[in-house]
């Protein structure tokens, strides 16, 4: 089985970073292609860093063949919808993915994540998952994405902090780690704090195993039907 693992954002460390958690999570005979593309944003902040990264996504798909699932390794499930489009393997969102293991481990959860212009973001697909009644509260750490790739910041101490907060007001029974970027933290902050810290990047592996294991293809009747050969051409 070959997963194909798209960090929409250019940074190489993160990439790096979020193949090391895929491949940690993936069983014997999966191999993981972890890939970013050559342009885009540097980080995913909010809807506009979204939307530049969409092509660069679709570029990777169409450059990197012969892959049984593609994981969108960025929390906002930046560019699922089109990149479903162009496939009929399993395309899976790190998001959606934490989402619904979290609901499925405990009554309520909430989602811990960087800015707070990246919230609202959040609060929009867990709405269009159906999900939005099992999330007590989307908060944010005002850690930026960046300073997740710097060993000697305080980012992970304030993610941590967060996730207490979570844990006393919102009676939080489980946590969701809202950006790929906090991949290598989601082991030590479940021990820290006594309940399940979901990592998107490991349940969208196991999730994507699942779905090609038992033959699952995305539907191409509907929204996702295949675009238009003459609209491929210009799609990136």
């Amino acid at each position: 089985m070959r997963l194909l693992v798209i960090n929409p954002n250019t940074t190489a460390s993160m990439t790096e970073k979020i193949g090391i958690a895929a491949r940690r999570a993936a069983t014997p005979g999966t191999e993981i292609v972890a890939t970013t593309p050559p342009q885009g944003p540097v980080s995913i902040e909010g809807y506009y860093d979204e939307a530049l990264a969409v092509p660069g996504i679709l570029q990777m798909m169409r450059n990197t063949p012969d892959f049984d699932a593609v994981i969108i390794a960025c929390f906002d499930d930046t560019g699922i919808d089109a990149a479903r489009c162009l496939t009929d393997v399993p395309v899976l969102g790190i998001g959606e993915a934490a989402y619904h293991f979290a609901s499925m481990l405990s009554n309520k959860f909430s989602v811990v994540t960087t800015l707070a212009r990246s919230v609202p973001a959040l609060e929009h697909n867990l709405h269009r998952y159906g999900l939005a009644a099992r999330c007590a509260r989307v908060r944010s750490s005002e850690v930026a994405v960046l300073d997740l790739e710097h060993p000697g910041s305080e980012a992970s101490d304030r993610i941590s902090a967060e996730i207490g907060r979570a844990v006393a007001e919102d009676r939080a029974e489980a946590i969701v780690l809202g950006c790929a970027g906090m991949a290598d933290l989601a082991g030590r902050l479940s021990a820290e704090h006594g309940l399940p810290v979901l990592d998107g990047v490991s349940c969208a592996v196991r999730l994507a195993e699942a779905m090609v294991g038992l033959g699952l293809r995305t539907s191409r009747l509907g929204g996702y039907a295949p675009p238009p050969v003459h609209k491929l051409d210009v799609a990136v």
